[in-house]
């Protein structure tokens, strides 16, 4: 076994693996109707020192106030992993020359997760990436929505694709804890992901496994990526939310239906009035846990996730001494015209990391 696997177990000696059951781009959008920055677009460019961004935005509020009960830390999932079962695979979705997509499902954290799964034709062993999807309402999310550009190409270019249904999120189980602990559930159901494609009589080479994320899920990858350092050997943060949960709530938490930490809000206050319960579950302090190199893309004109937030977070990784890039492209939250060489840059970067 990689020597870097032996270190992992050792750290994660709690974590087991059970052996037991397991279109169209336009219905992939994540967020939508959000509110834009209003930042001038920046030029492209690629970046790999965050020299750009050398003060990062903090917390303090005018009026600091008291956490009425003990808030939840991204901390509480450090060095922790889900038991997970094999991938278990249900009905073919789409078979190409290039691979088949099918249905599929495990068990993580004691739920049942499903998701879809893309497998190259060939005999393997082939590289694999788990792919964390963007916020779309849960009520209306089907099965693996969200990426599937994302999931077409990479099998397309040799990779297994294990598309996760985030818990609450199509046939996957639900959570009544989701909410209070501001999601980071999302974040175990994709090392879950990583432990089930492991446990599989899959053709998946367990020593080369990467996470790409897009949107929220770009939070997601940064998440996993700090909760099980030397778990897998690649991250691709495409897109991305800010690694400062108050960014976030700030951003959508006043939309009516689905406002972001809503729920995490009324239990613990807003940032301004208990700024530590957002701080405790940010990714940005926690960042040199890091041990995989990085990948940053993002659009100079995101309407969504202003693109301070990606030079912001870079900066951060940067001054960790994550190995991190940091990728610009004329284009908008969603990718249109620069989709197709974001993913090249992807893949080489992949490619890079995951021999």
């Amino acid at each position: 076994m990689n020597p870097r696997r032996l270190l992992v177990a050792a750290l994660l000696s709690v974590c087991t693996l059970t052996v037991a059951g397991c279109s169209a781009s336009g219905s992939d959008t994540d967020r939508d109707q959000r509110p834009a920055p209003s930042t001038p677009a920046e030029t492209s460019e690629s970046a790999t020192t965050g020299s750009e961004v050398g003060d990062q935005p903090t917390e303090a509020p005018t009026t600091p106030a008291e956490d009425s009960a003990q808030h939840p830390s991204l901390t509480d999932y450090f060095d922790e992993l889900p038991d997970a079962s094999p991938v278990q695979l249900g009905r073919v979705r789409e078979q190409t020359a290039a691979y088949t997509s099918y249905d599929v499902s495990y068990r993580s954290d004691g739920l049942r997760i499903t998701g879809v799964l893309n497998v190259p034709t060939g005999g393997g062993p082939f590289p694999a990436v788990v792919l964390a999807h963007g916020w779309i309402d849960r009520d209306a999310y089907v099965t693996g929505q969200g990426m599937t550009r994302e999931r077409g190409h990479l099998a397309e270019n040799g990779y297994v694709v294990l598309h996760v249904d985030y818990r609450a999120h199509a046939g996957s189980d639900d959570d009544p804890e989701l909410l209070g602990q501001l999601y980071r559930g999302y974040a175990v159901d994709v090392l879950g992901g990583v432990s089930a494609l492991r446990a599989s009589e899959l053709p998946v080479d367990d020593e080369r496994i990467g996470l790409m994320g897009r949107s929220l899920g770009g939070s997601v990858v940064l998440q996993a990526l700090e909760m099980a350092p030397g778990l897998v050997d690649a991250g691709v943060v495409y897109s991305a939310q800010s690694s400062l949960e108050s960014d976030n709530y700030r951003q959508w938490g006043g939309r009516p239906v689905d406002g972001y930490g809503a729920e995490y809000a009324s239990r613990h206050g807003t940032p301004e009035e208990n700024p530590a319960a957002w701080q405790d579950m940010s990714t940005r302090p926690h960042v040199d846990r890091i041990t995989e190199p990085v990948l940053m893309i993002h659009g100079t004109r995101d309407e969504d996730c202003p693109p301070e937030w990606a030079r912001a977070t870079h900066a951060a990784l940067a001054q960790a001494d994550v190995d991190v890039q940091l990728n610009w492209y004329d284009d908008s939250h969603a990718f249109g015209p620069s989709f197709t060489q974001s993913m090249e840059d992807t893949v080489a970067f992949l490619q890079r990391h995951l021999s």
